[in-house]
């Protein structure tokens, strides 16, 4: 074997085995460059919409989940809660629901699809601190014309079971209601129309 077929033979190797290793290495680099181009499974998951079963709330009640980082609420309003809404409507703010706070599906007098059930997401309007639900009528704190809804200790503002804003508190407007619907008569899809 002569020298110069040798050296032809490492040539070859040498210029393959550095094209495949640079072919390797650019591999290396694209895949995780491409990969950070699409959306994380918990950032998939943060801005995924959400299931709930409403089945077990009782009448009066109300459950909290949370979807986007954010407490969602699903109060399951008596026939008294419901008869008492529109007693309410001079001493709102926006009692008609005209502000773009909600679907257009939800701009109703009880400010849900089905008005049995309301849904809402659980942040104050003024500085987003999270209201508390006070179901009961005419306490001492909130005086004898409450009939019941949600009250902001933060800084006093008030909403009713609709979540609209009363007159004269701090928070400039209604209480937010987030896309949603009904998959059936137990379950509530939150996060979409």
């Amino acid at each position: 074997m002569s020298n110069q077929e040798i050296n032809q033979g490492r040539r070859r190797f040498l210029t393959l085995a550095t094209a495949g290793a640079g072919g390797l290495a650019a591999a290396g680099v694209a895949v995780p460059l491409v990969a950070s181009w699409f959306p994380s499974e918990k950032a998939k998951a943060a801005g995924a919409s959400i299931e709930i079963d409403i089945s077990k709330i009782e009448s009066g009640q109300m459950l909290t989940a949370e979807w986007r980082g954010k407490p969602i609420w699903v109060v399951n309003r008596t026939e008294q809660q419901l008869k008492d809404l529109a007693s309410l409507d001079g001493n709102l703010v926006d009692p008609a629901s005209d502000a773009d706070q909600q679907p257009e599906y939800c701009k109703n007098e009880t400010r849900a699809i089905k008005p049995q059930y309301w849904v809402a997401v659980g942040i104050c309007t003024h500085l987003g601190c999270s209201p508390t639900y006070r179901p009961d009528i005419g306490p001492a704190d909130l005086g004898a014309d409450w009939k019941g809804g949600f009250f902001c200790p933060c800084h006093g503002s008030k909403f009713d079971i609709a979540g609209r804003v009363y007159k004269g508190v701090p928070a400039p407007s209604n209480l937010v209601i987030p896309p949603h619907k009904y998959l059936d008569d137990a379950t509530l899809l939150v996060g979409e129309d």
